[in-house]
């Protein structure tokens, strides 16, 4: 079973670039997009499913929101649209799709960088308290989920990377979200004491493994990257792992696909 994680920054705009034609060649059972900016109608409307694939996608009250879909070959027993947290579902933040013997969801956490003091709403409330907000809520949603005896795979942009080796050293100096140690230590929760699986990590320990080179750290494919695009496993299938890797030779976008490879069944 292959599985693609990929933060496309607009769907319509990667597909313009090539996105199609790459996926074409990743032979994948199913590929999560992220930040999709548009009405999930659209989609179907404006003819952007790949061939072969079946399209299941949510969007938020404003595109800017960003958005999740999940692309796949197979078709799942069952869809889920949001995690009943009102104010991610409203925007859009999660789906899941389930088959026979595992659970594949696409999440889009808030991203805070270069606008963390920034007022939204009339609550006072900045915009990285509003990131702060979601994970909580999603972490909330994690414990519960590994507390279940299903299988789960959780194709994540958390606007965050973990350790050290997963940013560059311009992170390491500047007090940018996305590598601010609250938001590291959500992580450190996340992975040692509720026992997520951070696969790619899982068979990779190599550092300068970017996936993410944002414009507001005036990055580049040669510095000021960061590792902010995960697949989440629950503990149960982390033997499955084959193979994973990133593929940052991509430009539809300015986040690189993540590509794992699972020795799990997903037909019927």
């Amino acid at each position: 079973m292959r599985v693609v994680t990929i933060s496309v920054n607009g769907l319509a705009q990667a597909v313009e670039k090539g996105f199609f034609e790459w996926l074409a060649r990743q032979d994948a059972d199913v590929v999560c997009v992220q930040d999709h900016r548009m009405r999930a109608y659209e989609v179907e409307d404006f003819n952007l499913i790949p061939d072969g694939y079946e399209a299941y996608f949510i969007d938020g009250e404003r595109n800017e929101d960003g958005g999740v879909g999940i692309y796949t070959r197979h078709f799942p027993k069952a869809i889920m649209y949001g995690f009943a947290n009102e104010q991610a579902d409203r925007e859009g933040r999660f789906i899941q799709a389930d088959f026979d013997k595992v659970s594949v969801a696409c999440v889009l956490s808030p991203c805070a960088l270069g606008r963390e003091e920034e007022l939204i709403g009339e609550d006072d409330l900045t915009v990285l308290d509003h990131k702060d907000d979601f994970m909580e809520a999603f972490g909330l949603h994690m414990q519960k989920t590994l507390r279940k005896r299903r299988q789960f795979i959780f194709c994540a942009n958390l606007q965050t990377a973990h350790h050290v080796t997963d940013a560059s050293p311009l992170y390491h100096k500047l007090d940018f979200s996305g590598f601010l140690p609250h938001e590291r230590a959500w992580l450190d929760r996340l992975f040692d004491e509720m026992g997520c699986v951070d696969a790619f990590r899982d068979i990779n320990k190599q550092s300068n493994q970017y996936t993410w080179w944002p414009e507001q750290a005036e990055g580049s494919r040669k510095s000021a990257g960061i590792r902010v695009d995960y697949q989440l496993l629950t503990p149960g299938i982390r033997k499955t792992i084959q193979d994973g890797w990133i593929d940052d030779s991509t430009r539809f976008s300015d986040h690189a696909p993540v590509i794992m490879d699972y020795d799990i069944g997903i037909g019927f």
